[in-house]
């Protein structure tokens, strides 16, 4: 529209816009604008999660092939790694102390075994999840994708480094006289739970890591304490006969106790039932379902503030 002056100049006038008055955020919701990087919908974020499995399963892989990269010996250090472990504490907790008192030498040593390798997988999960998101802030920052994506990995390379040690760990339970039968097959969802139950844990220390990166020097000792905790060397029935039953219950229900304790009663023969705590079952259920939703949850509130700042 035009306007002409006094003085016979052209003065131009704009037609009112229909946005005049409107908010920012009016303006956003009219033309379907959304901040960028803002946290979606835990339902979207989980379908996000899944578009991205792939990339999951890659990214643990290559991880899990660069660990030892550099070594001579390559991948063997997967297995001789914990295999060596649990040699030093058989020497010291087996030999000297004596911490198998309870349990003859053909149920003591795959007890042992089994105890160092699943434990393991749990404590490298945990210190992997620590560093997932301060570890890889390159990536973080560069590229758009859910970071959930990368403390589920970590967890996934330590359950595919698990498998490995699952090959010596059968080798040590046959050479001691526990073969095969029905009861190995409760191995699989125990270790389904463990996985559900570690992935939790990774999330949530990859949330803690990513702002606190001490955190990542204070874990080894607490991870150092929870092992000692758990019966990783020796029976907590045994070896806490004569103290408080409440003292023995609370170590035992602790969830590294549990599933330690299931996969020993489903490989190892001699190990009985008698070892368990009362609905055994029903508590490492909860344990991964508790763990495991919290603490995606809990990764996922803080989603659009990873690589920031």
């Amino acid at each position: 529209m035009s306007d002409t002056t006094q003085d016979g100049s052209v003065a131009l006038s704009v037609p009112p816009s229909p946005d005049d008055g409107l908010s920012p955020a009016e303006l956003a919701a009219k033309y379907g604008l959304s901040v960028s990087g803002a946290r979606p919908g835990l339902f979207e974020y989980v379908r996000q999660m899944w578009g991205r499995r792939h990339f999951i399963m890659a990214f643990s892989q290559a991880k899990l092939m660069s660990q030892y990269s550099q070594a001579k010996l390559g991948q063997v250090w997967q297995v001789a790694t914990p295999l060596l472990n649990a040699a030093v504490y058989y020497l010291i907790f087996g030999v000297i102390m004596h911490s198998g008192r309870g349990m003859t030498t053909e149920v003591f040593i795959p007890f042992l075994v089994t105890g160092v390798f699943v434990f393991t997988f749990t404590q490298s999960s945990v210190m992997a999840g620590v560093r997932a998101i301060s570890g890889n802030l390159g990536l973080v920052r560069a590229l758009h994708f859910p970071r959930a994506s990368l403390p589920i990995s970590f967890a996934l390379q330590q359950l595919q480094q698990l498998l490995f040690s699952m090959i010596v760990l059968v080798i040590v339970a046959v050479a001691f006289g526990s073969y095969p039968s029905l009861s190995w097959l409760l191995i699989l969802p125990a270790l389904a739970m463990q996985f559900v139950f570690n992935t939790g844990m990774a999330l949530i220390m990859a949330r803690l890591g990513s702002k606190t990166p001490d955190l990542a020097q204070l874990m080894p000792f607490i991870m150092r304490t929870w092992m000692y905790a758990s019966g990783v060397m020796f029976s907590i029935t045994v070896m806490l006969a004569d103290k408080p039953a409440w003292i023995g219950d609370t170590l035992q229900y602790n969830p590294a106790a549990i599933y330690m304790d299931l996969i020993r009663y489903a490989l190892i023969d001699g190990y009985g039932s008698s070892n368990l705590p009362d609905h055994v079952w029903i508590a490492a259920l909860l344990w991964a379902i508790l763990v495991g939703g919290a603490g995606f949850v809990y990764f996922w509130k803080a989603e659009e503030r990873y690589g920031r700042g």
